[in-house]
Parts: structure tokens; C-alpha cells; sequence
């Protein structure tokens, strides 16, 4: 158990790690030659086309101006002065409100932390329990939580005359006396009467568990309300996108007569033919994708073997053809990667026939465009077959957040799919509290001991100790979950979602499982994880928060180690960048020959909702359960949300440049898990009154759980359709305007192309071919065009007799 002078040492190796993080992320981002990596959305956006330091003693490469480096912090009050439409307009609504996440938790938990700390904390502190009791190992901070108040109630011995006594009360009496062991007798004819008084400090926090409900659920209401608000009014304002006039069209049943292409154009003109305006076939080009990756693979390196032999042209580089270049004949490097991007281009020309040719290569999907977004609506939101597994539709993701590899997947195939991949979650979830467990029980002072006694001398020193004890636990558990998100998004690819965005939304929702189940339920319960789950399995259902929560106490020094690691120096090192910081100066060094490879070398990277949601819902939980609990976690909360706020703030608008746009479609999954957090900790809560013997007061908790999940309903039914439909009078109002500013607007050009799979736009291929032009030393096979203009292209779309005005 860690004790305040180790909670102490973790502190002060965290702050002085986020400090160390800061000041080289101060230093470095003032240099010119880092200015890609620390600034690349303002690249990105064409505003920024050089460092913006000024002075005569900044040069190409470092900046030599002692004036800048006196206002290093300057990034942060800068990072607070865009006001949040600006914000919005730059970064886009997902964007800003994944940094309102942050800012909610600091709604939430900076009044929760000053009425725990003006409350709960005296009235745990002068309880003293703890230093009463002989038995029982405890911290100093064990005496500001729960654990310092004494059981709910007390014996009290009552003294009463035999005359004043009833015969039922004397009966009771005398058998009291037969069967206590106190060193007290009938003497003068008085009797020991022995009840039961009520601790009534528990009243003080089931009164605080309410004042805590009351107000997490104001500040979520009003949140809610404002990002459905926020989320509607710029839907209402954005600009012109594909995916406002088109739905995405799955399981097109199977035609003898026509093809997909005319299936899908035949229903659509039957059905909606006033509005259909064109369609585009999902080809199952995965292959031919492959390729294209590739053989950019393979001109990676032709360039780095290219830029070697210019700067040393006295000896040509050679490879060895086996993998990776580790074993196999050696040869010309430039000639040999010359010849394989050569047969790769020809492989490329021959898939990309075959796939336009073959009706087989043709899924049963399609994207539909329509002539109006209220058209789009209109189908995207309705039924189009009597039977309902047929023509199913949904509204299209943008063009840039579609994940074309899923749309070739049939929809049958779907189910089973998501289906096996349930399974594997359940096993992956449970089964890794194994390895978990095995970690945290070698990271403490009798694990080492027990695997490496040699140290036993040297981790007993009193600085070692608090070290290890404060320290290493939380930087074991983080370390172990770095490869847990790329497992879970692989999952979610295997189950088949068409968007970027539904991976996201779908990996974050293993992921909350996954650290609800382990990182917290499992840091909390003892042993290993067939013992937790055999016990969960014969315990009824009834036990389980009690069985949870009198272990919840004593685990708060460990969470408030990990919010230290994870929370402080984690985020710190977030502002740093250092592997994009390494990769972009390696890809610099050896791969950037023209204007066009230092861009595509500038890596701006975006915002992983799939593990920092998940991550940001681990705190709401340890706030919640613990603000009742142990109130002193609080205060490291709070700065966990302040710090990230500021820092991801300053990433959101210089670095981070998001692959899509959803319009903050992921917030109803935010409100749903804090909801879940808040019923959690009201469950626990319970549990933990109940094993202190607070029975009378316990009872009074049951109402928090039915009122939390009764507003939880009703915020559903307000706000979410908000984020799951498009009103049809929104969408009337922009066509309207549409119509009145832009009479003109030809809407099938614009969506002709929309939504063709990127390996038939050829921008690999142009850049491959102007790459050739510009070197004169890659021969790559001319593309052979096709009869069609586009691949699945209508019949009927060579005829512009329609502008899409109507």
C-alpha cells in the first residue's frame, strides 16, 4: 500500500517529467528546422510557407534569438485566444467538441472537489477509526476516505432500574446479560440494556451522493443540449458536401436481366423519380488497393537508394532481394527496385481491367445521389423495400471518411462477422486480466523480492521503496495497454463498418468495455482473472457491489499513481511529438528529394477517439466512484483535465488535422458511458454503506441508480435524434437557398465522381508518372484508358439534360 511519501515521490518524478516535456517541446517547436512538426496544419491549410520567427539571428536551421526563448510559454495563452466558431471553422466540430469533453470534466469536478474537500473530508478525518483499531495496516490518506468512519452503528450500553423495566424488557435484558461478556452484573438491582445507535456521519455522505447526482446530471443536460445545439446549427451552415445529397445502398438484391449499376437505376428512377439524380457501384478493388500501397512502398525506397548514390556517386547502392533486404542475392539497389515497380505497374493496369470488367468484381451496394438534400433525407430515413432486409440505406459517409475495404464485405457475411467478433471481445476482455495481473503483482516490492531476492537490500532503501511503490505500478499498467488499441481496431475492421468514423465510434466502445472490465474492475478486485470471474459467477447479483466496494478504498492510491503517469507526464509527452518528431527528420534525411516528399514526409497525424475517449471516460468513472469515497483523488483529476484541455486545445489548431467529419455524431456515445460511470459509482456506493452497516441509511441510495437512468431516457429521447437524423425542414431550408444563390449549379458534375473508389482517381499514378517526368529515371507503363468515363458511371449520366436545380 502506497503511503503519502511515496504518493510524494510519484508526484515529484511526474511533475518533473512533464516539466522536462514541456520545456524541450518549448524549446524545440522555436526551431526552424522543426517547424513541419509542431505547426504542420497551418502547412497543411496553404497559410504557412516558412517559419514565422523574424531576426537577424534566426537562421535556416536554429533559432539563435535569446528574446523568443523568454517567452517559451507563450503557446499556452495562446492556445486559449481562438474562440470556439473560429475553432470550429478551422478544426471542424469534431474537433471542438472532443476538447468539450475536457472542459466538462472540469464543470463537473471543480465543485465536486470543493464540497467534498469543505465536507466529506473533516467529517472522514475526526472519525479516527482507523487509529482506534489495532488490526488494520492504513495510510494517511485512508484517513480522509470512508475508511476512517467507523462501522454504522454502535453498541451503547444503557443503564435502567428493574422497576422501570416491562416483563418483555426484562426477559430481554436478563438474556442480553447471559450472553454478554462485559464485566458487568445486577448490582443494586440495575440491568445493562444494550441497542444499537445509528452513525450518522454515513449521512453526510448519502446526502453529498445526491448533491453530486444532481449536479453531474445538470452539467450533462445542459451539455448535451448545447453540443446537439452546436451540431445542428452547423450542419445548417456548412458548406456544400457530397454526402448531403447521398445515401449508401446495401444489400441490392440480385437482378437475372440487369446488372447491379441498372438494378440499382431501375429501382431508384421507380421509386424516387422525381428526385434520383445518379448512382456509383462499390467495386471490390481491395486488391488493386493493395497494389497501389505498394508500389509506393517500393518508390520509397527507389528514392532513398536514389538520394544515397547522388550524395556518394563514387559507389552504387546495392540490396539483397530477400525480405526486408536482410538475406538473398545482392544486387543493384536502384536498378533492382526500378524493375519491380516496373512489373508492379503492369500487374496494377491488368487488375484495375479486370476489376472494371468483371460483373463478379461488383458489389450489391451502391452510392444513390439525389437532386436535393431533402430528397437524400427523405431515403437515407425511410424504408425503401416491404422487405426490410433488402435496398437497406443510410445516409453516405463523406467521400473522405469511407473505409472502401468494408464495402466489398457482403452484408450476410456482416452478422457472422460481428458475431465472432463478440466473442472474441468477451474472451479478450476477461482473459487479459492474466497478463494484467501478472504485471501489477510484479510491479510491487514483494513481487520483485519474490522473482529477483538479489535486490532485496537495494529496494528496501526508503527512496527506492516510495518509488517503486508510487511509480512503477501505473507506468507497468500503461506500457501494457500501448498495443491494446491496435488490437481493438483490427476488430472493429473485421466486423465490417463502411466509415472511418463508425471504427472509431465501435473501437471506442471495446475499449470503455475493456478498461471498465480491467484497468479499473480488475485493478480494484484481488487475484487472478479465473478467480474474479469464478467469483462473479456464484455471487449473486446482489453481492457484487458490496463484494467491489470495500476493495474500492483501498485501491485509491494506486488510481492516483496512475492519473499521475498516465494523466501528467502522458499528456506532456503528447505536446511533444517525439516519434513524428524522429520519423519526420529520418524521412528528411533520406526520402525527400522535391517539395512534394517533404509534405507527404510532414505526418500532422489527428485525434485517436478510438483510445483517448475510452482514456477520458476513466477518469469521469474515478471521479465519480471516488468523490464520495476518497475525495483527495479529486484534486489530481482536476489537473488532469485542465492540463489536457490546454494541451489538446494547442494541438487541435497547429497539428491535428482530422481524416473526416462526422458533426460530433460520437457525442451521444460520450453521454451514454458517463451515465454508465455515474450509475456504476451509485452501485458501489451502496455496496460500501451496506458492508459498514449503515442499514438504515443504504435503502435511501436505491432512488439514485432509477432517477440517474430515468434522466439518462429522457435526455435520450430529447437530444439524440439530433445526431442520428437530419430534420426535413433543415434540409428544405438549404436546398431553398441553394436554389435562389446558385440557379446555375450543375449537381451532376459534382457528384459524378464523388464517391469512386480513390484507386480510379489515379492520384498515385499522377504522382508516380510526374515523379518519372521530373527524374527521368523510373519507367512506369502508361494507364490505358477506358470506354467508360468512370468506373460504374450510368447510362444515362453522359446526359446533362438535368443540372440538379430541382
Amino acid at each position: 500500500m502506497a503511503s503519502v511519501s511515496d504518493i510524494g515521490a510519484s508526484a515529484l518524478i511526474n511533475l518533473l517529467s512533464a516539466i522536462a516535456f514541456l520545456v524541450a517541446f518549448a524549446i524545440l517547436r522555436l526551431q526552424p528546422f522543426n517547424d513541419r512538426v509542431y505547426f504542420p496544419k497551418w502547412y497543411l491549410k496553404g497559410i504557412r510557407g516558412s517559419p514565422t520567427h523574424s531576426g537577424a539571428l534566426v537562421s535556416k536551421f536554429v533559432n539563435l534569438d535569446a528574446k523568443t526563448y523568454l517567452r517559451f510559454l507563450n503557446w499556452m495563452p495562446a492556445a486559449l485566444k481562438m474562440p470556439e466558431l473560429e475553432l470550429i471553422d478551422h478544426a471542424g466540430l469534431d474537433s471542438a467538441v472532443y476538447i468539450r469533453i475536457y472542459l466538462l470534466g472540469l464543470k463537473i469536478f471543480v465543485p465536486l472537489t470543493i464540497l467534498s474537500f469543505a465536507v466529506l473530508v473533516p467529517v472522514n478525518w475526526t472519525d479516527g477509526t482507523l487509529v482506534k483499531s489495532k488490526d488494520l495496516t492504513f495510510s494517511d490518506i485512508d484517513k480522509l476516505s470512508i475508511s476512517n468512519v467507523g462501522a454504522g452503528s454502535k453498541r451503547c450500553l444503557v443503564y435502567a432500574p428493574l422497576s422501570q423495566t416491562g416483563r418483555k424488557s426484562q426477559s430481554y435484558i436478563l438474556k442480553l446479560l447471559l450472553h454478554d461478556s462485559e464485566p458487568y452484573a445486577p448490582i443494586f438491582h440495575f440491568y445493562i440494556k444494550m441497542r444499537l445507535i445509528p452513525q450518522y456521519r454515513f449521512w453526510a455522505h448519502l446526502v453529498m451522493a445526491y448533491v453530486f447526482t444532481f449536479w453531474t446530471c445538470y452539467v450533462l443536460y445542459h451539455e448535451y443540449k448545447r453540443v446537439s445545439i452546436m451540431r445542428l446549427q452547423f450542419l445548417a451552415s456548412e458548406k456544400r458536401r457530397p454526402d448531403q445529397f447521398s445515401v449508401l445502398v446495401r444489400n441490392v438484391p440480385p437482378d437475372t436481366y440487369e446488372s447491379v449499376g441498372e438494378h440499382v437505376e431501375h429501382f431508384f428512377c421507380v421509386n424516387h423519380p422525381d428526385h434520383y439524380l445518379t448512382h456509383q457501384v462499390v467495386y471490390n478493388a481491395n486488391t488493386l488497393a493493395k497494389m497501389v500501397a505498394q508500389k509506393k512502398g517500393l518508390l520509397n525506397r527507389l528514392r532513398y537508394y536514389q538520394n544515397k548514390y547522388e550524395r556518394n556517386s563514387s559507389k552504387k547502392p546495392t540490396t539483397k532481394t530477400g525480405f526486408c533486404g536482410l538475406w538473398g542475392a545482392t544486387v543493384d539497389a536502384i536498378d533492382y527496385y526500378t524493375d519491380e515497380i516496373e512489373k508492379l505497374s503492369k500487374e496494377e493496369i491488368s487488375e484495375r481491367e479486370r476489376v472494371m470488367s468483371d460483373p463478379k468484381a461488383i458489389m450489391p451496394a451502391a452510392f444513390v445521389s439525389f437532386k436535393s438534400r431533402w430528397a437524400a433525407a427523405v431515403c437515407a430515413q425511410t424504408q425503401q423495400s416491404s422487405n426490410p432486409t433488402l435496398w437497406l440505406t443510410e445516409w453516405a459517409p463523406e467521400p473522405r471518411d469511407v473505409y472502401w475495404s468494408n464495402l466489398a464485405i457482403p452484408f450476410v457475411e456482416l452478422s457472422i462477422r460481428r458475431l465472432i467478433m463478440a466473442v472474441a471481445t468477451f474472451f479478450l476482455t476477461f482473459f487479459f486480466m492474466i497478463p494484467i495481473a501478472f504485471v501489477q503483482s510484479l510491479a510491487n516490492i514483494e513481487g520483485i523480492e519474490k522473482v529477483m531476492p538479489f535486490l532485496k537490500p537495494l529496494i528496501e532503501k526508503k527512496v527506492v521503496k516510495s518509488v517503486i511503490q508510487g511509480f512503477l505500478p501505473g507506468i507497468a499498467l500503461k506500457i501494457f495497454l500501448i498495443l491494446l488499441p491496435t488490437i481493438l481496431m483490427t476488430m472493429s475492421k473485421i466486423e465490417g463498418y463502411t466509415s472511418l468514423s463508425s471504427l472509431d465510434r465501435r473501437s471506442a466502445s471495446k475499449y470503455h468495455l475493456f478498461v471498465l472490465v480491467n484497468v479499473f474492475l480488475g485493478s480494484i478486485i484481488t487475484g487472478t482473472a479465473f478467480q474474479q470471474l469464478d467469483a462473479f459467477i456464484h455471487q449473486s447479483a446482489t453481492e457484487i457491489p458490496e463484494t467491489v466496494g470495500v476493495s474500492i478504498p483501498m485501491k485509491a492510491t494506486f488510481f492516483i499513481t496512475y492519473i499521475m503517469v498516465d494523466g501528467w507526464a502522458g499528456v506532456a509527452g503528447e505536446i511533444l511529438r517525439l516519434v513524428p518528431l524522429v520519423m519526420f527528420h529520418l524521412k528528411n534525411a533520406f526520402l525527400v528529394k522535391t517539395e512534394q516528399d517533404r509534405e507527404e514526409a510532414m505526418d500532422a497525424g489527428s485525434v485517436d477517439f478510438a483510445s483517448n475517449e475510452p482514456r477520458i471516460q476513466l477518469y469521469f468513472l474515478l471521479g465519480l466512484v471516488y468523490s464520495v469515497v476518497t475525495p483527495v483523488l479529486l484534486p489530481f483529476i482536476v489537473v488532469f483535465f485542465g492540463f489536457a484541455y490546454l494541451v489538446f486545445r494547442h494541438q487541435i489548431i497547429n497539428v491535428y488535422n482530422q481524416k473526416y467529419e462526422s458533426g460530433a455524431a460520437f457525442y451521444p456515445d460520450v453521454q451514454r458511458r458517463l451515465i454508465i460511470g455515474l450509475v456504476i459509482s451509485q452501485l458501489l456506493l451502496m455496496g460500501l454503506m451496506s458492508s459498514k452497516g449503515a442499514k438504515q441509511s443504504t435503502p435511501l441510495l436505491i432512488a439514485l441508480p432509477v432517477l440517474t437512468i430515468w434522466f439518462h431516457r429522457f435526455c435520450k429521447s430529447r437530444f439524440e435524434p439530433a445526431f442520428v437524423k437530419f430534420p426535413l425542414q433543415d434540409a428544405m431550408v438549404k436546398d431553398t437557398l441553394e436554389r435562389a444563390t446558385e440557379p446555375n449549379l450543375n449537381l451532376r458534375a459534382y457528384l459524378q465522381d464523388a464517391y469512386i473508389h480513390p484507386v480510379f482517381k489515379d492520384d498515385v499514378s499522377e504522382k508516380l508518372s510526374a515523379y518519372d517526368e521530373e527524374e527521368n529515371n523510373i519507367l512506369v507503363p502508361t494507364k490505358r484508358t477506358s470506354q467508360r468515363s468512370t468506373p460504374g458511371q450510368s447510362k444515362y449520366d453522359s446526359e446533362a439534360s438535368d443540372t440538379g436545380g430541382s
